[in-house]
């Protein structure tokens, strides 16, 4: 390919680092050891798909809009010195046409690049999470999770779980490290110290705007869906179908969550409900949960699941909270891997949100009590942590940019 490399002119670089050694996928779909992955957005997930399509032996060129990222991000160097080709800035998109593979980061829509039209066209488009999912031993079991909000609680509460029990898991995706980080370093492992059980991943509805095909969850979660990414999405319609695209791969073996009531959600998952296990959020077959009474009562008789849950003890701040421990729960006891619902309630006072989710992140001289909410990003979220807080007397600080919808500010 006739792509051009830029460079970091006259800056000093730092110390070359040891070259990747090429790592062969414990089963992969596509070997493209030898073939050109060009990766669209160079970001934290495409600098990581592209790590991963080096060290599997491509040829990879990563494109971003941002002229001075090589400069912004020294940590290029690494990947440059490992054969990393880039193009920052404007390109011709036609370009692309000539890669074998191309991998499209969670922030850049279909529409830039003309990336609809190669997916149209039959050319090998995928996300970074399918992408990373193409390498990762059958071995590991998936739980995914999305919705508008309370994604990362979920996930992070989850992952809590298991590592409570002994079980080695990997936390990430939208939340943290991407995917890719995790299948690089699974496979330079050789295969007889492959520990890795349980990855417990949070997807965005951008993550699933191209269709899956490796990435195959085996309890897949979609909390909510409020107003939210219109921009991009344009209806609530769209956007739930991009959520549901979750269960596109479930098989009647595995368990799909959701949340109970959204015409939306029901619509969108029509076309997926004959192919797994159904739980709702808030009905039965599924999870209940009595606030009040601070108690989840699960009834899923397809996977074998009645029981109830003590939620007293936990010390994360608000009702959500109660809701996004009972989801884990139940996600967790999905994914058959001998943690039952009973045995978690020994988790539950050991629960801590991730950061900038209601966080408790001081308590003064005063006897006042500082929350960090900032990851709130749109009313129903705000409104949510607000109401952890009912009846206590407190002071709120808000900012940023309002979202726009509609058309209306």
């Amino acid at each position: 390919m006739n792509f051009l490399s830029l460079n970091f002119g006259n800056k000093t670089l730092p110390p070359k680092t040891t070259r990747f050694r090429t790592i062969t996928a414990c089963s992969p779909g596509h070997d493209p050891k030898g073939r050109t992955v060009a990766v669209v957005g160079l970001g934290k997930s495409g600098k990581a798909a592209a790590r991963l399509a080096l060290a599997r032996g491509a040829s990879v060129v990563g494109i971003d809009q941002n002229e001075s990222l090589l400069e912004q991000n020294p940590s290029f160097v690494t990947l440059k010195d490992n054969g990393l080709e880039t193009i920052l800035g404007h390109f011709d998109w036609k370009l692309l046409n000539d890669a074998d593979v191309v991998v499209v980061s969670p922030g850049i829509p279909l529409e830039n690049y003309g990336l609809s039209y190669l997916l149209q066209s039959g050319k090998q488009v995928m996300s970074e999470l399918d992408f990373a999912a193409e390498v990762l031993p059958k071995s590991v079991r998936i739980l995914a999770v999305t919705g508008t909000n309370g994604k990362s609680t979920v996930v992070t509460f989850a992952g809590q779980m298991l590592s409570h029990f002994g079980i080695n898991t990997f936390v990430g995706g939208n939340l943290g490290n991407p995917l890719s980080d995790m299948a690089f370093e699974h496979l330079r492992l050789p295969s007889q110290e492959c520990e890795l059980k349980v990855a417990v991943v949070e997807v965005s509805s951008y993550q699933m705007e191209i269709p899956c095909v490796y990435f195959c969850p085996i309890v897949a979660v979609v909390l909510n869906l409020t107003p939210d990414h219109l921009e991009r999405h344009k209806t609530m319609l769209s956007y739930a179908e991009s959520k549901c695209r979750l269960f596109s791969h479930m098989a009647n073996t595995k368990l799909g969550v959701l949340s109970f009531g959204n015409q939306h959600l029901d619509e969108a998952v029509r076309k997926y409900c004959n192919k797994f296990n159904h739980a709702w959020i808030g009905a039965f077959p599924g999870v209940k949960i009595d606030t009040e009474a601070k108690i989840a009562t699960f009834r899923v008789p397809d996977i074998g699941v009645a029981s109830q849950l003590q939620l007293c003890g936990m010390r994360a701040i608000g009702n959500h909270n109660y809701y996004n421990a009972a989801v884990a729960a139940l996600s967790v006891a999905g994914l058959d891997v001998g943690v039952h619902v009973e045995a978690i309630s020994s988790t539950m006072e050991k629960l801590r949100p991730p950061p900038h989710r209601m966080q408790v992140v001081h308590k003064d001289m005063h006897g006042v009590t500082w929350v960090d909410d900032s990851k709130a990003t749109n009313i129903v979220a705000t409104h949510t942590g607000l109401m952890g807080l009912k009846g206590q007397k407190s002071v709120i600080l808000l900012g940023g940019l309002a979202k726009v919808l509609n058309g209306q500010a």
